[in-house]
């Protein structure tokens, strides 16, 4: 298994209910271990490379409404 971390700059995130929103969509994908959102713009989702890329997760944000604005990947072992 080989673990990733994506940090997402998202634009229209406003207010708990978003936050939410983003975590349980994320959750539902394959892979996902864990869906992190601070300072209302940077999602930080840790996931297993083996279950889903970054690009897929950027495509359920966009999916939801949200604008990815950028995305930095960090591949662990």
């Amino acid at each position: 298994m080989t673990k990733a971390n994506a940090c997402f700059i998202v634009g229209g995130i406003s207010g708990k209910h978003d936050v939410k929103e983003i975590k349980q969509g994320l959750d539902t994908l394959p892979g996902v271990l864990s869906v992190t959102v601070s300072n209302e713009s940077c999602v930080s989702v840790d996931f297993d490379t083996t279950g889903v890329q970054s690009d897929r997760i950027g495509k359920q944000l966009a999916d939801m409404g949200y604008q990815v604005v950028n995305c930095k990947t960090d591949s662990r072992e």
